[in-house]
């Protein structure tokens, strides 16, 4: 589908369609705010087209159900539908494309462990909304270094999605300030380098502490055999052992002889 409006900005997500990552609800928020429809053109990367291509049902379900909300609300125009995509040099492309176009990365899901994609966004100086529900949480630092949006609440979602692009369309250097300081938290806690030393840290954490208690083990063994040895031997030399007493037998009762019985023919 072709934008009606060409170069424009646009806001995107890119996921796996399936109940979950909400891709529909984020569809479903746009069709419904007009506000923000005016502002902004959508782009939804994920999937495929046909639903009778996917092998998974969840996800032909959630096919159709993107066909039948771009008719319902008439998004054809004012959305962009791509297929998912293997290539990760085109993915980074797709980043950096809506960036140029002062845009913003969505990413809806109702729960996300961690947020690969959130990461790449705020990378590549994409302003970013995330769903609060998780690791999101902990990376964005909400309405500093991107936003928090609350999956189970398309409108006030949508509105902070809205307010965003308006004050950005008021004051042009709003949008530099929340991609700058998403790339700041990015470079301060994200990048590979602090993760592969924090990897190696907990690693040299790990020897250390199995070393100490196998330490702490062997000086527990020394520590039982000296006991032994010393005090446990010569207590058990000292215990005076009593001589097991033989129970008296109880004299048996004597039973009364049976009269024998007579047979009178």
């Amino acid at each position: 589908w072709i934008f009606r409006r060409q170069k424009e900005t646009y806001y995107f997500s890119m996921a796996r369609l399936d109940i979950v990552k909400n891709i529909t609800g984020l569809t479903e928020w746009y069709g419904k705010n007009k506000r923000l429809r005016n502002l902004v053109n959508l782009v939804i990367v994920g999937a495929f087209f046909d639903p009778s291509k996917s092998k998974d049902r969840e996800e032909e379900a959630e096919i159709k159900k993107m066909h039948m909300l771009i008719d319902k609300y008439q998004l054809k125009g004012q959305i962009r539908w791509i297929a998912a995509q293997t290539d990760r040099k085109r993915n980074g492309e797709l980043y950096r494309s809506i960036a140029d176009t002062k845009g913003a990365f969505v990413q809806p899901a109702f729960y996300e462990a961690f947020g690969l994609t959130v990461i790449e966004a705020m990378n590549c100086g994409l302003p970013t909304f995330a769903t609060s529900q998780g690791g999101p949480a902990e990376i964005i630092i909400d309405g500093v270094s991107g936003f928090h949006i609350d999956p189970n609440n398309g409108d006030e979602s949508s509105n902070k999605i809205a307010d965003f692009f308006q004050k950005c369309k008021e004051d042009p250097e709003h949008w530099d300030r929340i991609s700058l300081q998403g790339l700041q938290r990015i470079n301060e806690c994200y990048t590979w380098k602090i993760y592969a030393n924090k990897v190696l840290n907990m690693a040299c954490t790990y020897s250390f502490w199995k070393r100490l208690y196998s330490a702490e083990k062997q000086a527990k063994g020394r520590y039982i055999q000296t006991f032994y040895n010393l005090q446990f031997k010569s207590l058990v030399k000292n215990l005076s052992v009593k001589k097991d007493e033989t129970p008296q037998q109880e004299p048996k009762e004597k039973t009364k002889p049976q009269p024998s019985r007579r047979h009178d023919y």
